[in-house]
């Protein structure tokens, strides 16, 4: 039989909706699991309905045998009479005394019963099961309406449930079940009824809602479609924006507005951020410049397109005059790094400026080993001020009343602001790109300077909450700091910047509290995981437990090691390696006397073994070739015997044996990798 479920609901909010959106489907199914109904549905939704339709629901759920094991026979039957045991057993089961039986169950005979419980009635369940799933879903922050006893995302206005043509009666959240929808409001704001699936889905269109997702987003890009290629402009598509948009219309019409030109003389940015977050306007482009028109999404059905047009250009105007005067006022205020020792960064590390020179301090040390590096990008050789101002400036920007009004323009207000102060390029390009990445598929600063400036400010950050015990746990991480571990590490395998953790970590120490800096390595490293996340976790920590503390070379080791390791028949070869580790683990390794040798197979590994020159720049190489005396070491371990009891002769094959698994070892200790 059909089932019909509409969950009507006033509008809901996009981001809270869009954010439990992926778990909808799946708390649905495991509702159903849970009553032992198997049948197939789709989820469909709309800003003020919940839809899940079957094509062919049971009339019951499946029936499902239960069975009961009790006490061995020697607790429940004492000389030949039932023990309190047996009988607790015969009434839990809902059996009498005669029907208790005795069956073998894992090679002792216990009371058993075994009763097959009836699936229940679709119709008596529905209501219950369509309760316990919405109570399910998570959206965050909830409503209360009525007398304040029922809570979800938003109230809930009238409950369908449709089975085989016919309404299952039931009463929850303080709804009566009905076969009614409530159309588009163009449509009128009455219920209507409807007969069964089919005629549901036709009234619905008919009534102004496009119920599929996939359409209402069609139907979108349709018309924008349209548009550019009657205007011969670019509408910039933000997919989470268009996803947002598709989630709170029922009925998109896209529409084209526009702004005074004098508006353009606002960066871009303040432009775009003030469409796209205050009021989910499109972007136009032309010639690759930003337009003075913007495409807004319309759920209104009417006549007169020009009037919700007008209305959204008066709403637009409105936010832009306020961004102008923003703009205006802050290049005429000061743009300095002074002011910002009025604004606090952290109760035990200061304020914003205190962190600014921290940060400096910690470019200094830098900048000396990425010299060449920048020197070749920007063409100086004395950057000393460059680095300064950059550094000192990178934060000014949190002072300006554009940056108080849209904070997630950091950096980008800064840029400009830098350059109206006469800054260099390069200097206002590392402000910009300073809080790169800023998502796990964001892009990464473009040059070296910038990208220095980058890791400045994530290393300081770590530095300095570690100093103060600000270091997360389980999911918590309040402060992102996860997430500036991972971009840092991502900087320099993007730039090829070598970076030795522990001992900038040291050098740097003085400037904060006293922490334990093996807890900051240790996290930091533990992002190497997450980064090479296609690679056997057993070979990142092999690598990690070399001790390299340089997370250029460490990352470098994991993705050679990482390619061997993923040869299809690498795990089989690997157990000659293993078992060298394993000998080698508690041994102490001397130096290989070659006037101790007495077999063919100690010399044979030695000299190939010796033959193997390492190469700084061909890791993987040096790493294969390590591998590939796995033969000689077979040989070595058929015909030599290790534990002899010669003391020095079982050191000398210690050593020999030893002197790979040390060679390894500079990249990786391969005792940890597990296949």
């Amino acid at each position: 039989m059909e089932l019909l479920i509409e969950i009507g609901v006033e509008e809901l909010p996009a981001i809270p909706f869009l954010k439990e959106r992926a778990n909808i489907a799946p708390k649905w199914r495991a509702v159903l699991e849970a009553n032992r109904i198997n049948s197939d549905f789709r989820f469909e939704f709309s800003p003020r309905r919940f839809v899940l339709f079957h094509e062919d629901f049971p009339q019951r759920g499946d029936d499902a045998q239960i069975v009961s094991t009790g006490a061995p026979k020697s607790v429940a039957l004492k000389d030949g009479a039932w023990s309190p045991a047996a009988l607790s057993f015969a009434k839990k089961c809902g059996i009498s005394e005669s029907e208790l039986e005795f069956r073998q169950v894992g090679g002792k005979e216990v009371l058993y019963h075994a009763a097959v419980q009836k699936g229940r009635d679709s119709r008596e369940i529905l209501g219950e099961m369509i309760e316990e799933f919405l109570r399910s879903l998570n959206f965050g922050r909830a409503m209360r309406w009525g007398s304040g006893e029922f809570e979800f995302i938003r109230p809930i206005r009238s409950i369908a449930c449709v089975l085989g043509g016919q309404n299952v009666d039931f009463e929850i959240y303080g709804v009566r079940s009905a076969a009614a929808f409530f159309p588009h409001r163009k449509f009128g704001y009455e219920a209507i009824k409807f007969k069964d699936a089919a005629d549901y889905f036709a009234l619905l269109e008919r009534n102004g809602v496009i119920l599929s997702e996939q359409k209402r987003k069609d139907k979108i890009l349709s018309e924008f479609a349209n548009l550019e290629k009657k205007h011969g402009f670019k509408i910039e598509v933000d997919p989470a924006l268009l996803d947002e948009v598709t989630a709170i219309t029922e009925y998109p019409t896209a529409l084209l507005g526009s702004f005074e030109r004098d508006f353009l003389s606002v960066p871009k940015e303040v432009i775009i951020t003030s469409m796209k977050e205050n009021q989910r306007y499109f972007p136009v482009f032309e010639d690759k410049n930003l337009s003075n028109h913007f495409i807004v999404v319309s759920n209104a059905i009417t006549d007169d397109d020009e009037l919700v047009i007008r209305g959204n250009e008066k709403v637009l105007r409105a936010r832009l005059s306020d961004a102008m005067f923003f703009w205006k006022s802050d290049l005429q205020a000061e743009f300095s790094p002074e002011k910002l020792k009025q604004i606090s960064y952290m109760q035990a590390l200061g304020s914003v400026y205190d962190k600014q020179v921290r940060e400096l301090a910690v470019a200094r040390v830098l900048s000396a080993d990425y010299a060449t590096q920048i020197e070749a990008e920007i063409g100086k050789k004395d950057f000393a001020l460059d680095l300064e101002n950059a550094v000192m400036f990178s934060k000014a920007d949190l002072s300006s009343t554009m940056v108080g009004e849209f904070s997630e323009l950091q950096g980008i207000m800064g840029s400009y602001y830098a350059a109206h102060a006469g800054l260099a390029d390069h200097v206002c390009r590392a402000i910009r790109e300073q809080y790169l990445p800023s998502g796990e598929d964001s892009e990464l600063p473009s040059g070296v300077f910038s990208s220095v400036i980058a890791v400045v400010m994530k290393f300081e950050t770590l530095l300095g909450l570690f100093s103060i015990n600000k270091v997360p746990s389980g999911n918590k991480d309040p402060y992102a700091l996860r997430r500036a571990a991972t971009g840092l590490i991502k900087i320099l395998l993007n730039q090829g910047l070598s970076f030795d953790a522990n001992a900038l970590a040291q050098k740097l120490a003085p400037n904060y509290k006293k922490f334990d800096i093996s807890k900051l390595l240790d996290f930091m490293k533990d992002r190497l995981y997450g980064i090479f996340d296609e690679i056997n976790p057993s070979v990142i920590k092999a690598c990690i437990a070399s001790g390299e503390n340089d997370l250029l070379r460490l990352s470098k080791d994991i993705k050679a090691l990482g390619e061997i390791a993923a040869a299809a028949d690498f795990g089989e070869n690997f157990a000659t390696f293993k078992r060298l580790a394993n000998i080698i683990k508690d041994e102490k390794i001397g130096a290989v006397d070659e006037n101790l040798f007495e077999h063919d197979a100690e010399r044979a590994l030695n000299a190939a073994f010796r033959a193997i020159k390492l190469n700084e720049n061909d890791v993987s190489g040096y790493l294969r070739s390590l591998f590939g005396l796995k033969g000689v070491i077979d040989d070595f371990f058929d015909n030599v015997m290790i534990n002899v009891q010669d003391a020095a002769i079982r050191a000398n094959r210690i050593a020999n044996i030893g002197q790979i698994y040390r060679a390894f070892l500079q990249f990786a200790d391969i005792k940890e990798i597990g296949f």
